[in-house]
């Protein structure tokens, strides 16, 4: 074998390394897109997600004493395979930016077997998705009603103070939380 040759054969194998390091390389990015964009939307609220807060950033927010109320309208869907009721307590609710405020949703199974669903949820305007905090919400967890079962679901939330001060929609009046139950992984896979 020449030195032509063995300098061709380097090269090829060189060429083939790289390719299959940059496959593998894609391969890695594609798997870790979705949690990766999940991490941006809730840093973000990006599309309308809201921030998880801790009771001691919900206090932090009360403390901040603004005199300025906003109006919350409450929006509940379920998608075709829940048959479950799921509505709003209230339609509206006005709240005092900063301060805690609960809201409940009512849910029922209308299935002759349980259901195991989860919540998605999302804020419009969008933009408010960085400002709408939930301390507490049913949204966290996957919920199993039992057939015929009727629950309060309940949400515990604030209005960050720091949205007043938003170029884009620190006048706002109003931000919609909206929830749309699906049928939990296992439920689905398992068809209980």
């Amino acid at each position: 074998m020449n030195t032509a040759d063995a300098t061709l054969d380097d090269r090829n194998l060189r060429t083939g390394g790289l390719a299959i390091l940059g496959a593998l390389a894609m391969l890695g990015l594609g798997y870790a897109a979705v949690p990766l964009y999940d991490l941006f939307c809730r840093v973000t609220g990006f599309g309308g997600t809201t921030q998880v807060a801790t009771e001691a950033q919900a206090s932090a927010a009360a403390r901040a004493g603004v005199d300025k109320e906003i109006s919350i309208r409450f929006d509940a869907s379920t998608a075709r395979d829940v048959p479950w009721m799921f509505r709003p307590s209230q339609a509206t609710d006005t709240v005092r930016i900063g301060q805690r405020d609960l809201a409940t949703y009512v849910a029922r199974n209308d299935d002759s077997v349980a259901i195991t669903g989860t919540a998605t949820f999302n804020v419009e305007p969008a933009q408010a998705g960085k400002y709408f905090h939930k301390i507490q919400c049913f949204c966290f967890t996957e919920q199993t009603l039992q057939p015929g079962q009727e629950v309060n679901m309940p949400v515990l939330y604030y209005v960050d103070p720091a949205i007043l001060e938003d170029d884009v929609i620190g006048d706002i009046e109003q931000i919609t939380l909206s929830y749309t139950f699906h049928r939990a992984k296992e439920t689905v896979e398992t068809g209980s």
